[in-house]
């Protein structure tokens, strides 16, 4: 009999307890993207163009007035979303760790879907868009964080933990 959970109990755990099973380097490279999505966030924020001209490479300039502020409150308004997956990412790496393989799936999906989304319906800008390189980074590093989420000695354990113990 084997003793590991199947992929949908380690993606979907029956407790979201803080008792993470995966291989460690996992957590390092989650908060790497817990930070690459709170520092995104920031400068579609805070910045001017919302990031649409200085890493989107947009030629705001050529647009009329109302076009520009509605791309910077557009890129604004998905920074606020990149902010609040960041703020979810930094609780659960810090009180809901078994919850990380889930996180990475998310991240696995929203970072190839933006890069499939580029492909299918791309930005017309002055210059190869900055953020293309980024979001390839961030995929990669999110498809091997899943996979070391998915693997490690810890899962072992838990199966063993929910057994029944002989009377």
């Amino acid at each position: 009999m084997d003793d590991k959970p199947s992929l949908s109990h380690k993606v979907f755990p029956n407790r979201l307890d803080n008792n993470y099973r995966g291989y460690k380097l996992a957590l390092w490279i989650f908060a790497v993207i817990a930070l690459m999505k709170l520092a995104m966030g920031s400068v579609h924020i805070f910045n001017p163009t919302g990031g649409a001209q200085s890493v989107s490479h947009m030629p705001l300039e050529t647009y009329p007035t109302g076009a520009v502020q509605n791309v910077v409150a557009l890129f604004a308004r998905m920074g606020l979303e990149q902010q609040l997956l960041g703020v979810v990412f930094v609780v659960v790496l810090v009180r809901y760790r078994a919850m990380i393989p889930l996180m990475y799936a998310v991240a696995v999906i929203g970072n190839v879907g933006v890069l499939a989304l580029g492909t299918f319906k791309p930005l017309s800008t002055a210059t190869p868009s900055g953020a293309r390189p980024l979001h390839l980074v961030l995929a990669g590093l999110s498809i091997v964080g899943l996979v070391l989420s998915l693997l490690g000695s810890g899962y072992a354990k838990t199966t063993h933990e929910v057994r029944e113990k002989p009377a």
